[in-house]
């Protein structure tokens, strides 16, 4: 099923009915009734008039084409939210197409950020309502007009597959009247399916971009190639922050095929013909670089910062009970300190994006997270208004977080190498070395612990104090900072299910010159792993069981904390944490509103940690596509194990970045993956987000069975470069 990549292109082509419910903030997924009771949009989420860009099309044909808002990578929205309108309109799955909108803060906002964008696994979860009214209306729309054009009562016509009928035998697909149904008005009050009568929703429905990803049709940004286009690559400093003291480029001016080389604020820009020309002539460039600026510093040297920061008191994030544990008599009070390096995000497609610059215009197309802001980036650098600026958001090769650009880096640079080039088209290119070595890191971040375990076992007291650098602050996402914190730094931290008798959590913000950003799972990537770790030690010395502590230490209301721990312990057929020559651990992470509970199965293969099996419980409310949620629980355990075996980034002399490509910033190896094992929790909670929070547990997870295996602690990570054995 080949995916539309052009709205333009398909809607200048086509005639039909254009619907689209542009809801405010409450019409969150949330905000739903309950599931089984009967259901309505809401008075106050009434649709607006039908815009010129709409969410669905019907064509002639009666083909659906379902326009996303959020842009997809590998996580499924364009399934999952074509599955929702095609659940209300009744339309069979074999019409549903599906097709990425272009950047419309107005129409297309998250409804959960205000703007545009995808993040936070928020993409299912905002559009419940959205998408399910639209289809609601529109399928409204089509029998009202079914009725008028076959004189008989609305009540008396059915819709199922496809196809409108009525007991007269009159029978149609939506296309016949799709342009009639267009001139209505758009229902102010649509009613929508009770969970009992869902077919789509809840169903194993094969992904929208399977069959084009398959068979090559799909439209990555590497395929875009506008007639005439120049292709630039930059050489940009090994400092972060250096800038250019000077160049020579007469080497590189020798190449064939070379048209220009321009110097940028990001560094010297080489414009030819292809890139096999520009990448010589980039080669061929002699670049002095200016460092007084930049960040000279060795990652082991930010690690020993964050260290000593961690040592200390912090800024409170959350506080309850009190600490008198630590002090009472007879406690034992356990600490460690855990370490976690930088990380890049190392998708398989590189930053790469096609401009072209117009006298008066602009129109960018790229796969980018935050289309909103890359447009107000692109369009503030070109000194254009933002109505003369168009941004097309294509299907990207994956991101894990690489294109939810809160600076704006790479559409700052987009509209440089257009500004410097002057009206043309021009394909921006990052190589593997450029986007491993060009920072946008997970920050680095040190957890220092401490738990006080009572006479009788019972954990009385835990501080956890984190130091990292922020990712919000001197970003268009600082704003949501308040009072100074950034609250994705230590998320997974607070608010956890434990009762611990006393709690405190800390923060201490680091400042670097490292350019840090979003990685899958955000804060919960690290802060899973150091609480699920010290939970998993602080159970050893109390000598309880992992499983079943972890079900003690739980508040009474963490029902579906307790379910998930329950069902993956059962998934497993857990019987403790050694069997043979085979370790078991097990982690629990609630992350984005998802409930994940995990448990390897890991062998010593002469010092290595070989996983073998995997399960997995989630609940992430209601299951609108199993075969999408398994398939990102499996992906996010590939994902973690691998960051936790193999990743970092290390800073080097003059703080330049060592690593520079797969061989030496490893991602996990086929051979290396387990067997996954996936049990969905049945829900009638809202639907909440999958494509991260299968990342969070795998690592504590994979750390307590090798250390109930080997007694080796995990203290610092990747596990296979850091041991960190006490």
């Amino acid at each position: 099923m080949t995916i539309a990549t052009s709205r333009r292109g398909f809607l200048g082509a086509t005639s039909g009915l254009m619907i689209a419910l542009a809801l405010p903030l409450k019409g969150r997924a949330q905000d739903a009734p309950p599931q089984g009771a009967e259901q309505a949009v809401p008075p106050a989420l009434a649709p607006a008039p039908v815009p010129p860009n709409a969410f669905v099309h019907i064509a002639p044909d009666d083909t659906v084409t379902v326009i996303v808002k959020h842009i997809e990578f590998g996580q499924g929205p364009l399934t999952g939210l074509a599955t929702l309108v095609a659940e209300e309109l009744d339309a069979d799955w074999a019409q549903v197409r599906g097709a990425l909108a272009h950047a419309d803060d107005t129409l297309y906002a998250n409804l959960a950020f205000g703007m545009q964008g995808t993040g936070g696994s928020t993409a299912l979860g905002n559009s419940f309502l959205q998408m399910r009214g639209a289809g609601a209306a529109m399928r409204q729309m089509l029998v009202e007009t079914a009725a008028e054009a076959w004189g008989v009562p609305a009540a008396e016509i059915t819709v199922a597959k496809g196809r409108i009928t009525h007991p007269s035998g009159k029978e149609s697909g939506f296309g016949a009247f799709a342009e009639a149904a267009a001139q209505r008005p758009v229902p102010d009050n649509p009613t929508l399916k009770t969970s009992d009568q869902w077919v789509l929703i809840g169903t194993d429905l094969p992904k929208l971009d399977t069959a084009s990803k398959t068979d090559g049709t799909a439209m990555f940004t590497l395929d875009q190639f506008p007639e005439g286009a120049q292709v630039v690559v930059i050489e940009r400093p090994t400092s972060f922050g250096a800038t250019v003291a000077s160049y020579d480029d007469a080497e590189a001016a020798k190449v064939a095929g070379v048209r220009a080389i321009r110097p940028l604020p990001q560094g010297v820009a080489v414009y030819a013909d292809n890139t096999f020309a520009a990448l010589k002539a980039r080669k061929a460039l002699k670049v002095e670089w200016d460092l007084s600026a930049a960040e000279t510093r060795t990652s082991q040297q930010i690690m020993a910062e964050a260290s000593a920061a961690a040592r200390e008191a912090g800024r409170t994030v959350e506080e309850t009970g009190d600490l008198s544990g630590f002090d009472a008599p007879g406690a034992t009070v356990i600490e460690a300190e855990y370490q976690f390096p930088y990380l890049a995000h190392a998708p398989m497609e590189t930053l790469d994006g096609v401009v072209t610059l117009a006298e008066g215009s602009a129109e960018a197309s790229y796969g980018c997270q935050f289309p909103g802001i890359d447009r107000a980036a692109l369009a503030k650098t070109l000194g254009l208004p933002m109505e003369s600026v168009r941004v097309n958001v294509l299907l990207a090769g994956g991101s894990f977080g690489r294109r939810a650009q809160g600076t704006a880096h790479f559409a700052t640079e987009l509209a440089e190498v257009a500004k410097a080039g002057g009206p043309g088209s021009y394909k921006l290119m990052w190589t593997r070395e450029d986007d491993i070595r060009g920072g946008y890191y997970r920050p680095l971040s040190v957890h220092r612990m401490r738990g006080a375990i009572d006479a009788e076992g019972r954990i009385t007291a835990w501080e956890n104090v984190i130091a990292n650098q922020s990712i919000m602050a001197g970003t268009a996402m600082e704003a949501m900072m308040k009072d100074g914190l950034d609250s994705s730094s230590y998320e997974g931290s607070i608010g956890l299910p434990y009762d611990f008798g006393g709690f405190r959590a800390a923060w201490r913000q680091l400042k670097t010159g490292v350019p840090v950003l979003w990685w899958r799972s955000v804060g919960s990537t690290h802060t899973a792993l150091a609480t699920e770790m010290f939970v998993d030690e602080l159970l050893e010395a109390a000598g309880k069981d992992p499983v079943q502590g972890r079900l003690d230490l739980l508040k009474p209301d963490a029902a579906r904390e307790r379910a998930v721990i329950e069902a993956v312990r059962d998934l497993a057929g857990w019987t403790g944490k050694v069997q043979g020559d085979k370790g078991y651990g097990m982690a629990f992470a609630k992350s984005f509103g998802t409930y994940v509970a995990q448990i390897v199965e890991l062998e010593n293969r002469d010092g290595r940690p070989q996983v073998t099996r995997a399960w997995c419980a989630v609940d992430c409310g209601i299951p609108v596509n199993p075969n999408i949620i398994r398939a990102q629980m499996e992906g996010g355990i590939g994902f973690g194990l691998g960051a936790i075996l193999h990743s970092q980034i290390t800073l080097g002399e003059n703080g330049a970045v060592q690593e520079s490509n797969y061989d030496d910033y490893p991602s996990l190896r086929i051979h290396e993956m387990p067997q996954v094992e996936v049990t969905i929790i049945k829900s009638d909670a809202d639907p909440t987000g999958v494509g991260e929070p299968g990342v969070p547990p795998i690592g504590p997870a994979v750390a307590n069975a090798w250390r109930a295996l080997t007694g080796q602690k995990t203290r610092a990570l990747p596990m296979l470069q850091n041991p960190g054995v006490v």
